[in-house]
Order: structure tokens, then C-alpha cells, then sequence
């Protein structure tokens, strides 16, 4: 049983060897316990790449004038998502950059139309205040995801610049009050973390009671100020942070949609996605974007998910069994 951060550490500092044989398996057997042998596929949609956010880490911060940016009209992402929902997906995620200008209306009617068809319907688009919240909610969103990124305040500050830890904290405990399901969690060895701060961030997610948690190791991203300074997060935290999240909350769906070494593959090289899956992840993502605008969508560079097809080869290769319902 895991539930200190002593049993947190534990694990992070343990020899990447005795974790592979004394903690993995059991990690493995927690999420097939939970799911057995199912992997969830995710319908997903990035309807802006405008951000009016400074993140240092971020591709698609507001100073990287290289980024082409896009718009998605509202009756364009339902008419994307409502295809999807044809096809069996039951599931859709819609992520964006804080962009001001999308029209918040326009976000209403998208949300109203995927509950409509029937969709769990799960949004990604920043900081809003309490109303808006609330009017997300009535429209038919069933989570909402907002990553605290990092549980050290100054640190966030640092490396967040255009909001505050505790706006972030204030708008995730608003999310929480109204009912949403919350979906939060952290990045994987950023520039300078502490197996500490790794340490405070898994139990900031046990705390918070999230649905999901969208983990993601550190990658450098083109044209951001971190890029030429700072390397890779580490996939043995990454794997070893997956498991520990699925021996603390059994039943939370975690990203398995996770880099592996070549990062020229993206998110969607079969063998890094097994290796996230075994250590106890179970979701993945299939992007509705066009490869054009996909390719924009740059949070991180090269990723890769447009199509099922990722998911296809994770299914024939190690016997998965993709399940496109909520």
C-alpha cells in the first residue's frame, strides 16, 4: 500500500532494476484488476492554438511567432466530433490554448452538442472564473482538465508567468466545488525538479481526487525559452510516477499516450505506449484534426497522433483491446 510521501520516495529513489522487478508487476496487475485487458481511445480535438499565455515550456506560448495559428469555427469541431460519435466514440476531448477571441458562446454550443450526441465530453481550455464554469457544466461538460503542472508555487510562478499557483489552485478547487470531474496532474522532470517536488505533486493528485491524470514527462519545445538549455524528462520517472498513481487510485485513467526514446516518433510509437500501458496507463487519443492543423497543435513538437491507426498497431502487436466507450 502506497500513501506517504515515504512510500512515494521510496519508489523514485529506487534502483530502476529492483522497481522493474518488485513494483511494476504489481502496477500491471492494479490496472488489469481495474480494466482488464481494455484500453480507453479518446476522440480528441485541439480547436485553437492561440494562447494568450507566456509558459517557458509551452510550443504554443504567445511569444513563438514561428507557430502558424489556427481557429476551428465552432460548427467545424461539432461537425468532426459528431462524425467520430458515428463511429462508435463515446469520448471526446477538446483541448485548446487560452485564446480570448474563440468566443465563449461558441464553446457552449460545441459542448451542448456533443452531450447532445451522446458524448462524455471532456474540455481542456484554461483558466475561467466561477460563472463560467458553472456555465460549462449546464452545457453538458462532464470533466474538466486543468493540470497544476507543478506543485512548488515558486517554481510555477517561475516557469507560468502570465497566471499565479494560486489562481491555478483557486479555479481547480471552483472545478471541484461545482461537481465537475476533475482532471489534473503534473509534468515529469521538468527543468530542476526535486524527487521531493515529484514526490509533492503525486500526492497533490491524490488530494485533489482526480478522474485523470495527464501526465507527461518534460520535452523541449521549439522556439520556447527552455528549449536550448534543458533536456528531456526522465521515462524512468515517467514510468515509475505512472505506477505509483495507479497503486494509489486504482480506478483513475492515466495517459498512456507517452514518448519513448526516439522522440522523432511522438506520442505514438507502439513500444513507449506498451511500456506507459505496463506500468499502468489506459488511455490514448485519436486526433480529429486534419494533419495540416494537427501538425500546429504544438504544445510539444512531434506529436504524431492523427488516426486510429497507433491504437490499431497497439491492439495487433500486444493483444489490447481498444474500447471506444466512455
Amino acid at each position: 500500500m502506497i500513501g506517504t510521501k515515504r512510500d512515494i520516495l521510496e519508489i523514485l529513489n529506487m534502483p530502476e532494476e529492483a522497481f522493474l522487478r518488485d513494483v511494476l508487476p504489481k502496477a500491471l496487475r492494479a490496472r488489469e484488476a481495474q480494466f482488464g485487458n481494455r484500453i480507453l481511445l479518446s476522440a480528441m480535438i485541439g480547436y485553437t492554438n492561440v494562447c494568450k499565455n507566456q509558459c517557458l515550456y509551452c510550443g504554443m506560448r504567445a511569444g513563438n511567432s514561428a507557430l502558424k495559428r489556427f481557429r476551428v469555427a465552432p460548427e467545424d469541431v461539432i461537425a468532426l466530433g459528431t462524425r467520430a460519435a458515428a463511429h462508435g466514440y463515446r469520448r471526446i476531448f477538446l483541448i485548446a490554448g487560452e485564446d480570448p477571441k474563440y468566443g465563449f458562446d461558441g464553446l457552449l454550443h460545441i459542448v451542448k452538442a456533443f452531450k447532445d450526441a451522446g458524448m462524455f465530453v471532456s474540455l481542456a481550455c484554461g483558466e475561467f472564473d466561477r460563472v463560467q464554469y458553472g456555465e460549462l457544466k449546464a452545457a453538458g461538460t462532464d470533466e474538466y482538465v486543468l493540470k497544476f503542472e507543478m506543485s512548488d508555487s515558486e517554481s510555477f510562478n517561475r516557469m507560468n508567468p502570465s497566471t499565479t499557483f494560486a489562481r491555478r489552485m483557486e479555479a481547480i478547487e471552483t472545478i471541484r466545488a461545482l461537481g465537475l470531474a476533475l482532471a489534473s496532474g503534473n509534468i515529469i522532470d521538468w527543468p530542476g525538479q526535486t524527487a521531493e517536488e515529484l514526490a509533492d505533486d503525486i500526492l497533490l493528485m491524490k488530494r485533489l481526487g482526480i478522474s485523470w491524470a495527464p501526465v507527461i514527462p518534460y520535452l523541449p519545445a521549439l522556439h520556447t525559452p527552455l528549449f536550448e538549455t534543458h533536456h528531456r524528462g526522465s521515462l524512468e520517472k515517467l514510468y515509475k510516477e505512472i505506477a505509483i498513481l495507479r497503486l494509489m487510485m486504482p480506478a483513475i485513467r492515466i495517459t498512456a499516450q507517452q514518448p519513448g526514446a526516439d522522440l522523432k516518433k511522438g506520442l505514438s510509437d507502439p513500444e513507449a505506449n506498451d511500456a506507459a500501458i505496463r506500468a499502468g496507463a489506459n488511455l490514448l487519443f485519436y486526433d480529429l484534426l486534419p494533419d495540416p492543423l494537427a501538425a500546429d497543435f504544438r504544445v510539444i513538437d512531434e506529436r504524431h497522433i492523427t488516426g486510429p491507426q497507433h491504437a490499431e498497431a497497439l491492439s495487433e502487436t500486444y493483444g489490447y483491446v481498444i474500447d471506444t466507450d466512455a
